[in-house]
């Protein structure tokens, strides 16, 4: 959490830098095969202004400035001026949720982001995953494929993205320059592709009439998780499997054809070696890794059980590991969550904790830290929760100003620089289809209170979930779930 404060510096005003250079765009793309990094560009400068004191339920307008690669929004709240600096106000409440402010570039829409330190990822339909630090476009990691639907940062400083041509490609900071990038490889690897390419065992029939390598995907990857303790990677495609891949050498060790549907969704749960997937058919599956091999290494994954079977799709799953809680986004614009008992043993139910409804249209992403929860939807909003003892979970905020759909989000934790105590404070990031990404401060209020947090009239406080709008799984009645087809390394 050390480097938590040097997120916010995406916020403060920077007099010197030139308004022509805030203008200026970056130069054409690379070709796909580059592992050279892309040049940055020029700094750029935010509006500056007045700020006014901030109300929970939050809006802000979209900025007028299109053509900008950057424009700074109200501070900490939004008054007839529409633009301030961070932390600027004589009347700002810096403990208060509200909009900190926006980044926008001519890169179309944002399917992705990720949060490390003091830099921001921000993956579009262009070809460049945009790399910002100190409010500055530092360029971006190139490559040949346009939609970039997925990035993960892993604790070693490697980043890897998912994109929709089905790779999975891993990029490596600079030692002397963190804002350098270059590409370091991809999953799979030249090597494992080349030992597999003259086995006809090592290949698969697609749906489209083809065969290809098990290790690849052959349609989009929707998601990438980190399992650190078991030291794997998941990847979730739209060509209904998810893969398993060792993080220490990137090599394929599992595919598992998993559902009926594309996978939207994965998540490694932080606890008893247990795996989630969420897909299209608007089901999710709790997975639980085994081992097998001659000496027990390779991971075998096997459903544990079908957790949720519904009408409504599955966006996303996230997990709270320390309350071994998972919560599952749906095209119902429902949040379900499920609690593990500890010291349970293995194979028990988890208890259904029921759903929040907080979005008229489908949920598209969701974001865990602490005990507050963040949904993204198709409705424009950002519904923030706060999960209470039991299944009990209040509303606290609802933050709105994106003109297109919420598709990603993330959290971070924001250092305390008073050591005073207080209430927790979280820096969130969310991308839209309307091609900004919005920077906001959300408060967890303490002592079980929620004014401070929330509008009465809009964002009431909830103490107790919903009944929960699914059904109990059964097997489908005109044919039965087949057996998850398992593909392993030799």
């Amino acid at each position: 959490m050390g480097n938590h404060n040097k997120l916010l510096q995406f916020l403060r005003p920077d007099p010197a830098a030139s308004p022509a250079a805030a203008n200026k765009q970056p130069s054409a793309s690379s070709d796909d095969e580059d592992d050279g990094h892309a040049s940055s560009s020029a700094p750029t400068t935010p509006t500056t202004g007045a700020t006014t004191p901030t109300t929970t339920n939050t809006s802000a307008a979209a900025s007028p400035f299109a053509m900008s690669p950057w424009t700074q929004l109200p501070g900490l709240g939004f008054g007839a001026a529409d633009g301030a600096g961070y932390g600027g106000g004589a009347g700002a409440d810096t403990t208060k949720t509200g909009l900190l402010g926006s980044l926008v570039k001519a890169d179309g829409h944002v399917y992705s982001l990720a949060a490390a330190g003091d830099l921001l990822y921000t993956g579009t339909d262009s070809r460049t995953v945009r790399v910002w630090r100190d409010r500055r476009d530092l360029g971006g990691l190139r490559s040949g494929s346009g939609l970039v639907k997925a990035i993960m940062v892993a604790p070693d400083g490697r980043i890897y993205t998912g994109h929709q041509d089905g790779k999975v490609r891993v990029w490596r900071a600079s030692a002397d320059d963190p804002a350098a990038h270059r590409r370091v490889g991809s999953l799979p690897g030249l090597r494992d592709v080349l030992a597999s390419a003259l086995r006809p065992s090592r290949y698969v029939h697609t749906r489209r009439r083809r065969s290809g390598l098990w290790m690849r995907h052959f349609d989009a990857v929707s998601a990438l998780c980190l399992d650190a303790a078991a030291g794997l990677i998941y990847s979730a495609s739209w060509d209904r499997t998810f893969k398993v891949w060792r993080a220490s050498d990137s090599r394929c060790l599992e595919s598992v054809h998993a559902h009926g549907d594309a996978v939207n969704a994965v998540a490694a749960a932080g606890f008893d070696a247990l795996v989630l997937t969420g897909s299209a058919d608007g089901t999710v599956k709790v997975w639980r890794r085994g081992a097998r091999g001659r000496r027990g290494r390779d991971p075998w994954h096997t459903v544990e059980r079908v957790l949720r079977e519904g009408d409504g799709a599955v966006t996303a799953i996230a997990v709270a590991a320390e309350a071994r809680v998972v919560y599952v986004g749906s095209s119902d614009g429902a949040v379900a969550h499920w609690q593990w008992r500890r010291g349970a043993p293995p194979g028990a139910a988890p208890r259904n904790g029921g759903a929040l409804r907080g979005h008229k249209m489908a949920v598209l992403c969701l974001a865990v830290a602490g005990r507050v929860v963040v949904s993204g939807s198709a409705d424009r909003t950002i519904c923030v929760w706060r999960r209470e003892e039991g299944a009990d979970h209040a509303r606290l905020a609802v933050l709105t100003g994106h003109t297109g759909p919420v598709k990603c989000v993330a959290m971070d934790e924001e250092e305390e620089e008073d050591a005073g105590g207080g209430a927790r404070r979280w820096v969130v990031y969310s991308g839209s289809l309307d091609g900004s990404v919005k920077v906001w401060r959300v408060s967890a209020s303490g002592g079980g209170t929620h004014e401070d947090a929330a509008t009465p009239a809009r964002t009431p406080a909830w103490k107790g979930a919903s009944p929960s709008p699914l059904r109990p799984w059964t097997p489908y009645a005109a044919a039965p779930e087949p057996e998850p087809k398992h593909m392993g390394a030799a």
